[in-house]
C-alpha cells in the first residue's frame, strides 16, 4: 500500500505538468489563429511580433514546470549579452531538456519569442505542434542526402525579409548523444577518423550542413553564435560512469538536481565561411565542448559538485517571469472544459487542427 502510494505520487510530478503543458494546447492555439485572422490585412511585421508574444508565453508556461516547479539550480558560465541579438545557438544534444535549454538562456535576454528551431524532419508528426512551429519560423530538415538545401535557404530568407528577431536553436550532433548507444557513438568515432578529424568521446562528430547554410545565409543578418555547451548532474552512475541525460519526465521529477551551462559568443567575422574551412572551424568548437565535458565526467570524489572550469554563476528565474503565463493559459482551457460547447470545440481543435496542420506542412513548399 505504501509502495503504491509513493509510485502514485512520484507519477504524478510529471503527468500533472505534462497534462497541463499538453492540455492548454487547443485554447493556445485557437489563440494563435485568431490573432492571425485579425492580423491577416495588416503588414507581415505585425502578425509576427503577435506570434513572437503568444509563443513567448506559452514558453515561459513550460519554463515554469521546468524551473520554478522543479527548483533545478542554472549554473551558467559566461556572459550572457543582456540585449537582443539575432543568433544562432549551437549546443550538444544528449536528452529531449536541451530544447529547453534553449528557452532558459533565452527568457533571460528578454528573447523567449523570438526562439525557432532546425527540426528534424519526423517532428513535423506532432499534433497541433508539427505545424506550429513551421509557422513560427522552425526549419524541418532531413539527414544526409535527403537534406533540402533550397528549402531551408527560403524559409531563413523569408524570414529575414521581414526582419523577423532570430535565436535559431541548432543542434550539430544531429542525434542525442547516449552512452549505451555504443553503437551510434563508434559509427561517429569511425566518421571523424575516417575524415581526418580529432575523435570526440563525450559528444558526436557535428554535421555541418544546418548551421553553415544558416550561418552562409544569414550572415549579413546575424549578430554573433552563442556556442553553448550543457551538462546535467546526476548523470554519472555509482561506478563512475556517465549515463544518458534525463528524459523529460525524469528532468520533471526533480532528478537532476543542477543544469551547468558553458556558454561563449562568437563574432561573426570569427567564422570561415569557406565550407572545407568551416567544417574544421565547427568541429573544433566541438572539441572544446569534449574537453569541457571530459572534466565535467572526470572520475573523482566531488562527483556532487562537478563543474565546468572556470568561474560559475547561479541564475535564478522569477516566479513572476512564468506564473502570470501559466494562469492566462490555464484561464483560457478551464472556460472550455466546463462547458458542453467547450468540450466540442476542444476536441475538434485536436482532431482537426491535427489533421489540417499535417495537411499543410506537408504539402507546404
Amino acid at each position: 500500500m505504501l509502495l503504491s502510494l509513493v509510485v502514485h505520487t512520484y507519477s504524478l510530478r510529471y503527468w500533472l505538468p505534462a497534462a497541463v503543458m499538453l492540455g492548454t494546447a487547443p485554447a493556445y492555439l485557437l489563440t494563435w489563429s485568431a490573432c492571425r485572422l485579425l492580423s491577416a490585412l495588416l503588414p507581415a511585421r505585425v502578425y509576427h511580433h503577435l506570434d513572437d508574444g503568444i509563443y513567448s508565453v506559452y514558453q515561459s508556461m513550460v519554463l515554469f514546470f521546468f524551473e520554478n516547479y522543479t527548483g533545478v539550480e542554472v549554473i551558467i558560465y559566461g556572459d550572457i549579452p543582456k540585449t537582443k541579438e539575432n543568433v544562432i545557438y549551437l549546443s550538444n544534444h544528449q536528452c529531449t531538456v536541451d530544447w529547453i535549454i534553449a528557452d532558459m538562456l533565452a527568457i533571460r535576454q528578454d528573447a523567449l519569442g523570438h526562439v525557432r528551431y532546425v527540426l528534424k524532419d519526423g517532428l513535423k508528426w506532432l499534433p497541433l505542434y508539427g505545424c506550429y512551429f513551421s509557422k513560427h519560423g522552425g526549419v524541418y530538415v532531413k539527414r544526409s542526402s535527403r537534406f533540402n538545401e533550397k528549402a531551408m535557404k527560403k524559409k531563413l530568407s523569408s524570414q529575414m525579409k521581414l526582419g523577423v528577431p532570430m535565436y535559431l536553436v541548432i543542434f550539430p550532433e544531429g542525434t542525442r548523444y547516449n552512452p549505451e548507444l555504443r553503437e551510434v557513438i563508434n559509427d561517429s568515432q569511425q566518421f571523424a577518423a575516417k575524415e581526418d578529424l580529432a575523435v570526440l568521446k563525450h559528444i558526436l562528430t557535428p554535421r555541418m550542413k544546418a548551421s553553415y547554410i544558416a550561418i552562409d545565409t544569414m550572415k549579413e543578418y546575424l549578430d554573433a553564435v552563442y556556442d553553448v555547451t550543457v551538462a546535467y548532474e546526476g548523470t554519472v552512475d555509482s561506478e563512475g560512469q556517465r549515463r544518458a541525460g534525463p528524459s523529460m519526465p525524469e528532468f520533471l521529477c526533480k532528478e537532476c538536481p543542477r543544469v551547468h551551462v558553458h556558454f561563449q559568443r562568437v563574432d561573426l567575422k570569427d567564422i570561415p565561411l569557406e565550407p572545407a574551412v568551416f567544417r574544421r572551424w565547427l568541429h573544433g568548437r566541438f572539441e572544446i565542448k569534449d574537453k569541457l565535458l571530459a572534466a565535467f565526467y572526470a572520475p573523482g570524489e566531488l562527483s556532487t559538485q562537478r563543474l565546468f572550469p572556470g568561474q560559475g554563476r547561479r541564475s535564478a528565474l522569477s516566479v513572476m517571469q512564468t506564473l502570470p503565463s501559466l494562469l492566462l493559459l490555464a484561464g483560457l482551457t478551464l472556460p472550455m472544459l466546463l462547458t458542453e460547447v467547450g468540450r466540442k470545440l476542444y476536441v475538434k481543435t485536436w482532431l482537426y487542427g491535427t489533421f489540417m496542420g499535417w495537411l499543410w506542412v506537408n504539402l507546404s513548399p
